[in-house]
């Protein structure tokens, strides 16, 4: 008899239909397991054999194939043992029909427990667009399952409960998606930044149109500080931005039991030693790197310069495109990976330049070496370039606590609002025929800017980047035009534009 076990078979987030297919056939007992499988798959044949001795059952001692269709496709880990083990008890006959439209996900312990699994919810949500009804799967995975959906979730917490419900109608209640929970009220606040009105500025102005920025001043001014707080005035995530946020997040296995739903923007912040593989992502199987975990967030890259070439550079083709590619030679994956790109550095190769009682001790040639080590291509696509100044004693000595995140953040919300009426998430992702549309300025504006293009040397995604943060300034400002003022605003955001900032 050949038993047929629907299951479920992950590449990047996107899911395909697996089936177990097992057949017992009379000579020397051997198990093997058929079907382009990778190592962890192989060792499944160990884990299979104690799990079904440890739950109750008898190994068959026949010669036993499992066959995991379709042969043309790597499967890859662990999430293949249930419907292994399923696939043996049924062609054994020790095991009922199964539930109609069912698949079975989950990596089995040697004593017959359910271990959890990575990409839970993009195995289910694939599930359900494949036509399944249910999905059997780790209880631990079952909240983040659950909130695929037009499929029922069943957390199952070993292979004997399974059975039962399976072959004596145990009773089974399926997983409900839980109420997402708050979580931006544990960011750290804007009101503990002290100074540095200017770059609060800019950031409010970045948070709301989504924009690039690099901040560039000393040691100690504050630019990690604020970069660790953007995330508390950015929008929640929409139901859909979530759902994709956590795809990408369950399968580089960051999803956890307590916060199956991702509902804030998620902040990544690389070390400067992050190769890029590490960024871009990779693998036999490709998995998600830096960039594609910042997808709806932000990406923080502290100590700009100090960043390996090559990996700088593979972030031009995600910061325009919003989306990365990732080739093997076992096939080609994409990640969405559209993300804010918050930069810091420091001025020079000694941090003090322009600090008006530190000397700096960089020779001019070799400042401006090191700036150079930032590729002109990929400063041309950050759209915000700011100097974060020495805060002042005065200003440390203040007692008069600063702006909350919570005010700044009501702020950015309504500008959002604005961007999403002309139907975008936010003025950066506008097109070209959308900033010709949205972005047009007054005789006056259009003086000041040509002027700028001229003196600064802009290129063209410089000039339409000027004119998105004209767009977000005028939305904060809720003027339905763009004024004079926005525009010679959003240009002064461009210091690296200039030859002395």
């Amino acid at each position: 008899m050949v038993a047929n076990i629907a299951s479920i078979g992950l590449w990047g987030i996107e899911g395909y239909r697996v089936e177990c297919e097992c057949d017992l056939s009379g000579g020397l007992p051997t198990f093997e397991v058929v079907g382009l499988p990778d190592a962890a798959v192989k060792e499944s044949r160990d884990r299979v054999r104690a799990a079904i001795r440890n739950s109750g059952f008898e190994f068959p001692m026949r010669r036993i194939t499992v066959n995991l269709a379709p042969a043309d496709m790597r499967k890859e880990g662990p999430i293949y043992d249930l419907p292994i083990l399923l696939s043996i008890l049924r062609s054994s006959g020790r095991l009922e029909a199964l539930p109609e439209g069912a698949c079975f996900v989950g990596e089995l312990s040697l004593s017959g427990e359910l271990r959890p699994v990575t990409g839970a919810l993009p195995m289910a949500m694939a599930a359900a667009e494949a036509g399944m009804k249910r999905i059997y799967l780790p209880r631990e995975n079952a909240p983040e399952a659950a909130y695929a959906e037009n499929i029922e979730v069943y957390g199952i917490d070993k292979v004997s409960t399974l059975i039962e419900h399976i072959n004596n109608g145990r009773e089974l209640r399926p997983e409900e998606p839980r109420e997402a929970g708050e979580r931006s009220k544990h960011l750290p606040d804007f009101a503990d930044v002290k100074g540095q009105l200017t770059a609060r500025r800019a950031v409010e102005i970045a948070a709301a149109g989504r924009h690039n920025i690099v901040m560039i001043g000393p040691p100690g001014a504050g630019k990690s500080m604020i970069a660790a707080r953007i995330p508390s005035i950015m929008p929640e995530l929409t139901r859909e931005e979530a759902l994709e946020c956590t795809k990408i997040h369950s399968v580089a296995g960051l999803t956890g039991h307590s916060s199956p739903l991702i509902t804030v923007p998620p902040f990544r912040a690389p070390h400067h030693t992050v190769s890029s593989v590490g960024l871009s992502g990779g693998g036999t199987v490709p998995r998600p790197g830096e960039v594609a975990r910042a997808h709806t967030g932000i990406l923080v890259l502290a100590e700009l310069p100090e960043y390996k070439n090559e990996a700088l550079e593979i972030l031009r083709q995600p910061l325009e495109n919003g989306s990365i590619t990732i080739s093997r030679a076992a096939g080609s994956c994409s990640y969405p990976c559209s993300f804010m790109l918050v930069c810091a550095m420091n001025p020079c190769k000694c941090g003090w330049y322009g600090h008006p009682t530190h000397p700096c001790t960089c020779r001019e040639d070799a400042r401006k070496q090191y700036i150079s080590r930032i590729s002109g291509p990929l400063l041309d696509r950050i759209d915000m370039h700011i100097v974060v100044p020495a805060v002042k004693y005065n200003d440390l000595n203040n007692k008069r606590p600063s702006e909350s995140s919570k005010s700044i953040k009501m702020r950015v919300v309504e500008a959002r609002k604005r961007a999403e009426e002309r139907g975008f998430s936010s003025n950066a992702a506008m097109h070209a025929s959308d900033i010709r549309k949205y972005c047009v300025l007054d005789q006056a504006g259009s003086t000041i800017l040509e002027a700028a293009f001229e003196r600064l040397g802009m290129t063209a995604r410089g000039h339409d980047r000027i004119l998105k943060v004209a767009r977000t300034i005028a939305d904060l400002a809720g003027s339905k035009d763009i004024q004079v003022n926005h525009v010679a605003e959003a240009i002064q955001y461009r210091c690296l534009d200039r030859e002395n900032f």
